[in-house]
């Protein structure tokens, strides 16, 4: 340990900082949840003999010691529950009490004497802290430093909802009859426990959206086999998990995009259907769905940009992993998205979003790309500098599109020879 002597200012500087960082448990324990939360700050640490003393100077010291009387007799005695614990230290032999530790009781004798420090304001607004500890104990909240530092993060009518969601959950002990955006709490949007969820699991005790009624999964599809299509018959569809449902034909190729657009005006191929992603959301609303699993080959086709392999790299990650219920583990190919078409296409690259802001990059690491996709990955999402890091799949014409689509599917049905096939021909002979 390095020895040092610390300054009044730099001890009321080190009270704030603990009190940024436990006034959670403070509060708590102030209501009686928890250990009581006592604040303190050594004073000389390393500085326990006249010897150590000599090595920082005597000079320093007794000016150090001078400057921590004046303050325990001007500030200090002014002061409940703080106090200056002093241990003995032995100079040139003579043997004396000197500050050595600095110590707040409570939270409240903390704050104060923070108060006195001249530095930032408090990171907690300590008094909204305490009437939001008063208020989820008054309805029966499960009260922790975890659920009052959730409560304290959210905006006041955010915290308003908070409370009516809990008050409302303890006289509706069954929710089943609704879905997530259903719940009739006074107050709550439909989006709120979207975004709210673990916080009121932790408050109210309840995983709600455990208890809610599942809200069914929707994927909408295009027809797009040349033979069906010259029916006349319907070319769009939906299928809804759960129902009893039949597609107009059993599709050998499922290739899944995220533009609407791309879906609807897709071109004619054969034994194929069109499926919309629905974005991020694409592995969890399609990892499930048996005719999807039961196609010979299903192709995803983004976005060249980092949200394109993401859904990529967990589409593959959600269906490289056979379901619970038997279906089996499916490989997802991708289309239009490797290297070679991000420089195809590069004329249509993009640096900026909808709203006109730039586009960020991203760390995320994907482990399920090939190597082309992931040297195209790098290209648009690193944090260094970027020609575009986007390329919008609509930009692409669609019966280039087809056409690739046809290359793949013919090159994955093509059965490979077995290697050095002549030579074990030759040695059977």
């Amino acid at each position: 340990m390095t020895a040092r002597l610390v300054t009044v200012q730099a001890a009321l500087d080190t009270i704030r900082r603990k009190i940024d960082q436990k006034w959670a448990d403070a509060v708590c324990a102030e209501r009686g949840i928890g250990v009581p939360v006592s604040f303190s700050v050594p004073l000389r640490p390393g500085v326990s003999t006249g010897k150590s003393v000599g090595q920082i100077g005597y000079d320093h010291w007794h000016a150090w010691h001078a400057a921590w009387r004046l303050f325990e007799t001007q500030v200090i005695s002014g002061v409940e529950r703080v106090k200056i614990i002093r241990k003995p230290v032995t100079i040139r032999g003579v043997a004396d009490e000197f500050p050595a530790m600095l110590v707040a009781e409570t939270f409240s004798a903390a704050i104060e004497l923070a108060g006195r420090a001249q530095a930032s304001p408090l990171a907690v607004d300590v008094d909204r802290a305490r009437i939001l500890a008063e208020s989820l104990d008054a309805i029966g909240a499960t009260l922790t430093p975890a659920t009052l530092k959730g409560a304290h993060r959210l905006a006041d009518s955010d915290t308003e909802i908070l409370f009516a969601a809990v008050s409302w959950l303890r006289d509706h002990p069954d929710v089943g009859e609704w879905t997530a955006r259903q719940l009739p709490v006074p107050g709550m949007h439909s989006k709120w426990l979207e975004t709210h969820s673990a916080l009121l699991a932790m408050v109210a005790g309840r995983d709600v959206r455990a208890e809610v009624r599942p809200r069914l999964a929707v994927v909408h599809l295009t027809y797009v086999d040349p033979d069906y299509t010259d029916s006349g018959r319907r070319r769009h569809d939906s299928w809804t998990t759960g129902d009893v449902h039949d597609l107009a034909y059993e599709p050998r190729v499922v290739l899944i995009v995220e533009n609407r657009d791309c879906r609807l005006w897709f071109p004619p191929a054969k034994d194929t259907i069109i499926v919309e992603g629905s974005g991020k959301a694409a592995a969890s609303l399609l990892v499930g769905i048996t005719w999807i699993r039961a196609a010979e080959h299903v192709v995803y086709w983004g976005d060249i940009d980092a949200d394109g392999y993401a859904i990529l790299d967990r589409l593959r990650a959600a269906m490289g992993t056979p379901t619970t219920d038997g279906l089996p583990a499916k490989t997802v190919h991708s289309l239009l998205m490797d290297a070679s078409d991000l420089h195809r296409y590069a004329r249509h690259g993009v640096n900026h979003d909808k709203a006109g802001h730039p586009i960020k990059p991203s760390p995320a690491r994907l482990t399920h790309l090939t190597q082309t996709e992931a040297d195209a990955y790098d290209f648009v999402a690193t944090a260094g500098p970027a020609l575009f890091r986007r390329i919008e799949q609509e930009a692409m014409p669609l019966y280039d599109v087809a056409a690739q689509l046809d290359l793949l599917i013919n090159t994955l049905s093509t059965p490979t020879l077995p290697p050095n096939d002549d030579t074990r021909t030759t040695r059977q002979i």
